[in-house]
């Protein structure tokens, strides 16, 4: 195993920052034409200002470098409504109607989003009275609402797939991944929090101003985004980007069947491309293994949203079949939402017979095995009645009667031509994850299938923050000293003192 890195980021040379004039927007670059943007650089700089309209621009926006009477929207940065006024009527510019007054934040949100979004209270700067129609003043608009104090905790935070930061989250999703391949486990959960806690921010990071009062984000995770925000790109990715090692190891774990273990093995042996590992006879291959190289094009791409909900299709006619009362839920990163995952799960559990459970998997592979649609399967049987306490490792794996296999999609179960698809090809190799668990447990079993960071930081809070202990079975009480019922994640979360968060808002 190799040691874990010690390296710090080597000296760069830094660009200079444009501080002169401003270049204008090309007509053809222009996506918006109605939305006119001036950025005024009182209380702003000329650097922050030169900064935030080139990113505008490169976004499709229309900025002016100077304010006219075509200008629709006046961009300001800790100024009032009044401050901004006061500043017009010094210009003299005649305008057919006064254009909207907002605050740098609605601009960012913009760029953010790739497009204009909505105005709304928090973005209007505040007009005193004396500068409204004497006839008619309306109302006052409201003031910009203060930034909320963000929690450490991904499930205290709300997380949408609406990702203002991702050029700095995808940044550390690679040194994540990097640091999981070398089992650096410390800076691998360095970078996976960073990540996450920029992913739930509803606005973009622009300058390490913007960084402050954010947790997560320690001296080494702050001296990446500066150098993204200052050069547009980290010199630590690049390099993890073209090391070898990296390379391999991201080739060989996609596929299926692939860990760590094995990865380090054939690096070690010299490999560096999976026809080299295929073609090499002294390896040994486990089925799974040989079942992730033989359907290997198939799984590598990504399963649409149309692909999974034809394959929930097929699943719940299987299970009804055996067990009619049976509740069949897609989790995973569908049910956050997601249009594309690389795997689809499902949660079965029945207020039935326990002995039709038990037998429940066993005879859906049997029927799938006769029509042909069923690649590969593992079967992992239940040890969930060994059990007295919920474990208390975060990323522990649940007990659960599971079955791990790759589907045989047919083309005709489909609506419509899927982009991942090969011409002429009438099915398409997926992978599926089936877990039976107990009815009394599907709450906690649902949310923790539901997954991502979210879940993880949903165990880590309950054990340091409310002295219980959480996992996919159960909730337990340690002060007390007793299992807390639930029958729905809305319940599990009143017993953690949390507000509920959605699904589709644990995208962490």
């Amino acid at each position: 195993m190799d040691p874990p890195r010690t390296s710090h980021l080597s000296p760069r040379k830094k660009r200079p920052r444009q501080t002169g004039a401003l270049m204008a927007s090309s007509p053809q670059d222009i996506k918006f034409q109605d939305l006119v943007v001036f950025i005024l650089e009182k209380k702003m700089g000329t650097t922050r200002r030169a900064f935030l309209t080139e990113l505008a621009r490169r976004k499709g926006f229309r900025v002016e470098n100077e304010l006219s009477d075509s200008v629709t929207h006046i961009v300001a940065e800790n100024n009032s409504g009044s401050d901004v006024l006061e500043w017009l009527q010094v210009q003299k510019i005649q305008a057919s109607s006064q254009p909207e007054l907002l605050d740098v934040s609605w601009l960012i949100e913009c760029i953010g989003a790739g497009k204009p979004v909505e105005m709304t209270g928090k973005h209007q700067l505040v007009v005193g009275r004396d500068y409204s129609d004497s006839t008619n003043p309306g109302p006052l608009k409201t003031p910009p609402i203060a930034v909320q104090k963000i929690s450490q905790y991904a499930c205290q935070r709300r997380t949408t797939l609406n990702n203002f930061n991702q050029i700095f989250t995808d940044a550390f999703d690679i040194l994540a991944e990097n640091c999981e391949f070398r089992e650096n486990e410390d800076s691998c959960l360095t970078f996976m929090r960073a990540a996450s806690v920029l992913k739930s921010l509803p606005f973009t990071i622009i300058s390490m101003k913007d960084t402050e009062g954010i947790p997560c984000l320690g001296s080494k995770v702050k001296g990446i985004i500066e150098e993204i925000i200052e050069d547009g790109e980290s010199s630590e990715v690049k390099a993890v980007l073209n090391d070898e090692r990296y390379q391999s190891f991201k080739l060989f774990t996609s596929v299926f069947g692939v860990g760590l273990k094995t990865s380090e093995k054939w690096f070690r042996m010299g490999f560096r491309t999976l026809s080299k590992v295929r073609s090499e006879k002294s390896l040994k291959f486990t089925r799974m293994q040989r079942a992730g190289f033989l359907y290997y094009e198939d799984l590598v791409s990504c399963v649409t949203r149309a692909e999974a909900e034809a394959v929930s299709v097929l699943v719940k006619e299987a299970v009804w079949a055996f067990l009619p009362d049976a509740f069949v839920t897609m989790t995973g990163g569908f049910r956050r939402g997601k249009k594309m995952g690389h795997d689809v799960d499902f949660l079965i559990t029945s207020p039935g017979s326990t002995e039709d459970e038990e037998q429940l998997l066993q005879k859906v592979m049997n029927l799938w095995e006769k029509k042909g649609l069923v690649l590969y399967y593992d079967l992992v049987e239940s040890t969930f009645e060994k059990l007295r306490l919920p474990s208390r490792k975060v990323d522990a794996l649940d007990h659960f009667q599971k079955c791990f296999l790759i589907f045989k999609l047919p083309r005709q179960r489909l609506d419509s031509d899927q982009p991942s698809w090969q011409e002429g090809k009438t099915w398409k190799a997926i992978r599926v994850d089936l877990v039976m668990c107990p009815y009394e447990r599907r709450a906690f079993a649902l949310l923790g299938w539901t997954g991502s960071r979210f879940e993880r930081d949903l165990r880590r809070y309950a054990t340091h923050e409310r002295k219980m202990i959480l996992d996919n079975h159960a909730l337990y009480d340690k002060t007390k000293r007793i299992f807390l019922k639930a029958e729905t994640e809305e319940e599990i979360f009143a017993h953690l003192g949390l507000d509920y968060i959605e699904p589709w808002e644990r995208n962490a």
